[in-house]
């Protein structure tokens, strides 16, 4: 995912059935709960420019949501191809 790269299009860097821009945040999610405090605060600081510049670069989908979903505001967005 190129964010230096103008306009909204957020791709991957080649398109593959299931994987998504979404998918690597869920990791990130992940190694946010399991990380020490030192080591959670400073991915935490680079997570947060990520989720600004994604949300920035999306829009809301108000009709997409579901359980699966819950407390992953990233699976929401859609992004402009």
């Amino acid at each position: 995912m190129g964010f230096k790269q103008p306009g909204r299009c957020l791709t991957g860097p080649y398109e593959s059935p299931g994987i998504e821009v979404e998918d690597g945040r869920d990791d990130l999610e992940v190694a946010l709960r399991h990380l020490p405090e030192g080591a959670r605060t400073d991915l935490g600081r680079l997570v947060e420019r990520i989720d600004a510049e994604f949300e920035r670069r999306t829009l809301p989908d108000p009709g997409w949501a579901s359980e699966w979903t819950a407390g992953r505001w990233w699976w929401w967005r859609i992004r402009e191809w």
